[in-house]
């Protein structure tokens, strides 16, 4: 990188800063002015924000590691989640807004009654707050430290970083992003966030042009995937078909094991604890002006996740594939290929989308999480009868509490990909009762608070804990889900249903 690229980066650093401190104001009269934008939000807007949550600069480093090594199939370790995002349009986006809730923990009160209810919530509040949402900064963190170092960041400037030197930048660019998360509140988040989205979509366009210009076209590029790692590694699905043209069968070179691709798409999407949004998706969600906006906004969230950005991402990794084909970690052919193919100018606005690309994920975990910690902690055990403004406070003073645990986990994080599925494990279980507690009377707070523990204490345990970790990731979501299942039914059918007063008024 030269002195225009760094002009480019700076530009864009100081730009996301100046309109998330102008938003500032937006945020600051209560708390859900501060979380939720007050209710305001257009579809579009909010459908953006949610894609770019999800666009985090470890997304294009880990589509690079999943489709060099388990091939384009691989993708459905996330494109799965497109079943429960459909039903999430249809069913769930309405419903939400219509609860006028702040975090989807606060719905736990709504739908239950007694002791049971409140622990639940609190509980929930601080898995969603502390290890999930800090695992998500730490693996977002990880990522950048990844691009810092192949793209030689710090040598460009003749010093040589080690891995703590990296680690602090990036908790430095962390911390900008606290200034404009923490006085502005969602506002400023889903802002930045349009922005944000669109130059880290462009970024991605620019790298795929660049790789496939290199190589000839895609006509070519598709013909030297071919010849370097074989038909498989483009299969949508990993299934070979003989050359007798018998009946298709599971490919055996497949990166993919047939246990766990089924549990992708028959398992996963369900059991997941988004089944019925997603904690941040919710968020957005409620935030939207109406009923019919948050319909919208899914429906813009899942054509811009699904449809418009994943082909960019998967046709870099192709390229990288061919380019570096002895590459050890593959997650690092992305930003290898910016390096090496990328001129000055075109260098500094990718290097700008992919901080955009972190900035906006970072960004809405801190805001995410200290919801949680405000609404669903502080606010309801602590201090109940607080003001708006106290607790306002309180959510920028929370929003630096996780800022701080997400860099504390980004030192122990090594893989982006082994800490995606390790989110995934922690995660699933008690999708199924997430669903059917809004159509299901006899689903009680015991059956969701089982559902919850023993789906984290199991995935957690079966991913790293060394006589019991499970190695294929599709037996080990089926173990999860079964073992959580059997403890959520039996909790459930132990202990009594909700009154009808209370069923009654959620109902309504």
């Amino acid at each position: 990188m030269i002195w225009i690229d760094w002009a480019i980066v700076a530009a864009y650093l100081v730009f996301s800063l100046a309109l998330g401190l102008y938003l500032s104001q937006q945020g600051s009269g209560s708390l859900v002015d501060f979380f939720v934008s007050g209710r305001s939000l257009p579809w579009w807007l909010a459908g953006t924000s949610m894609a770019a949550t999800t666009f985090s600069i470890d997304t294009p480093l880990y589509i690079a590691g999943i489709v060099g090594n388990r091939g384009i199939a691989g993708n459905w370790e996330w494109w799965s989640f497109g079943i429960a995002h459909v039903v999430m349009i249809y069913v769930f986006a309405r419903l939400w807004r219509r609860s006028e809730v702040i975090t989807d923990a606060e719905l736990t009160e709504l739908r239950y009654g007694g002791a049971t209810a409140a622990w639940l919530r609190g509980i929930k509040a601080f898995l969603f707050a502390v290890p999930i949402n800090c695992i998500g900064i730490g693996y977002a963190m990880l990522a950048m430290v990844k691009v810092i170092d192949a793209l030689q960041i710090w040598q460009s400037f003749g010093v040589e970083a080690g891995d703590n030197l990296k680690l602090l930048s990036v908790i430095g660019v962390s911390l900008l992003v606290l200034v404009y998360a923490g006085f502005s509140g969602l506002w400023g988040v889903v802002a930045t966030d349009f922005f944000q989205f669109f130059l880290a979509l462009l970024g991605a366009i620019i790298v795929a042009v660049a790789a496939v210009v290199n190589l000839g076209g895609m006509e070519n590029l598709i013909q030297q995937v071919q010849a370097t790692a074989g038909t498989d590694l483009l299969a949508f699905v990993p299934l070979d078909r003989p050359a007798d043209g018998g009946w298709y069968r599971w490919s055996e070179t497949a990166g993919i094991s047939i246990s766990t691709f089924f549990a992708y798409v028959f398992l996963q999407w369900w059991a997941f604890r988004r089944s019925d949004g997603g904690g941040e998706f919710i968020q957005r969600l409620v935030a939207s002006k109406d009923e019919a906006e948050a319909e919208k906004a899914a429906w813009f969230f899942n054509i811009l996740h699904y449809v418009l950005r994943t082909w960019p991402w998967v046709i870099v990794a192709l390229a990288a594939v061919v380019i570096y084909p002895n590459l050890e970690d593959r997650e690092l052919g992305y930003p290898m290929l910016m390096l090496d193919f990328l001129p000055p100018v075109l260098l500094g606005l990718v290097v700008a989308s992919l901080l955009a690309a972190f900035m906006s994920t970072v960004s809405t975990l801190i805001n995410w999480g200290a919801s949680y910690l405000t609404n669903d902690l502080y606010g309801r055990f602590m201090r109940p009868n607080a003001s708006q403004a106290e607790l306002v406070l309180a959510g920028r003073i929370a929003s630096i509490v996780v800022t701080g645990l997400g860099a504390v986990a980004a030192f122990y994080s090594q893989d982006v990909a082994t800490v995606f599925r390790l989110v995934i494990a922690i995660g699933t279980g008690p999708g199924l009762v997430l669903i059917l507690r809004w159509f299901w009377w006899r689903i009680n707070a015991a059956a969701e608070l089982a559902s919850m523990v023993a789906g984290f204490l199991v995935g957690l345990v079966t991913s790293v804990v060394p006589l019991l970790t499970i190695s294929d990731f599709g037996l080990r979501l089926l173990t999860t889900t079964a073992i959580t299942t059997v403890i959520w039914v039996t909790a459930m059918l132990l202990t009594r249903p909700e009154s009808d007063a209370t069923l009654d008024a959620f109902y309504t």
